[in-house]
C-alpha cells in the first residue's frame, strides 16, 4: 500500500452496499477514491496526515522552529510509525540526537508527528526555511479499522448521489429526507475525530 492509497478494495465496498453485479464497477473505483481523499482532508486539511505508506524511504524537507517552553528545535513531520531508514540533516551536518514525539506514540499504535532537536547535539538547525532534510519510511504500517470503516460510509454515500441529483435522498412525506450536500457524512466525522491531527502550537 503506498502514500494516500485507495482505504478500500472495489470487493470490500460491493460487499458492503450489497452490490453483486460488475455495472457498477467504475463508480464504485471512483466512489472508494473520492471518500480516501476526503478522509485524508478531514484529518488534515494541508496533507500531513493520510492512512497508506510509502514503498521505501524518501527525503522530504522540514522547517524547525525554536521552541522557548522546551529550549529546542522542534521540526513538525509528516505522519511516521517507522526508525528503518531514518536520517536527519541540515546544511551543517547531520543530527543524530533527537526524540520523535509524541513520545507513547508507538506504544498507542499511533505516528510520531514531531521531531525535536536534543540541545547537546553538535549540530542544530538555525530556522531557515526547509532547512531540515528527513529521509523515512513515511506513513501509517496499517489502516485503522475505523478509518476503512468511515471509508465504506463515505464512499457509499458518493454512490447513492447518482440516485439523488439534487442532493436529497428518501422522501420528506415518509420522514426520510436526508441531504447528500454535506461535505461529509456526520457519522464519518465522529468516526474520524480520534484520528484528526493537530495544528501546529508555538510555544
Amino acid at each position: 500500500m503506498g502514500w494516500a492509497p485507495a482505504y478500500l478494495t472495489d470487493v470490500e465496498l460491493k460487499d458492503f452496499t450489497r452490490i453483486d453485479d460488475a455495472i457498477d464497477d467504475v463508480e464504485v473505483v471512483s466512489a472508494i477514491e473520492a471518500a480516501s481523499r476526503a478522509v485524508d482532508n478531514a484529518a488534515h486539511p494541508n496533507g500531513m496526515r493520510q492512512f497508506g505508506k510509502v514503498a521505501a524511504p524518501e527525503e522530504r524537507r522540514y522547517t524547525a522552529r525554536w521552541r522557548p517552553r522546551r529550549r529546542r528545535w522542534v521540526v513538525e513531520i509528516d505522519d511516521l510509525m517507522t526508525t528503518g531508514g531514518l536520517a536527519v540533516s541540515v546544511p551543517a551536518g547531520t543530527i543524530t540526537a533527537y526524540t520523535l514525539t509524541p513520545i507513547n506514540a508507538a506504544k498507542l499504535s499511533r505516528p510520531w508527528t514531531r521531531l525535536a532537536v536534543d540541545p547537546a547535539s553538535p549540530v542544530q538547525p538555525t530556522g531557515d526555511e526547509f532547512e531540515v532534510a528527513i529521509t523515512a519510511s513515511w506513513g501509517w504500517t496499517a489502516t485503522p479499522g475505523t478509518v476503512k470503516s468511515a471509508v465504506k460510509l463515505q464512499a457509499s454515500r458518493f454512490l447513492s448521489r447518482r440516485d439523488s441529483p439534487y442532493g436529497i435522498a428518501g422522501s420528506p412525506d415518509q420522514g426520510s429526507e436526508l441531504r447528500l450536500l454535506a461535505k461529509l457524512d456526520p457519522d464519518v466525522e465522529a468516526m474520524l475525530k480520534p484520528f484528526v491531527r493537530e495544528s501546529w502550537v508555538v510555544g
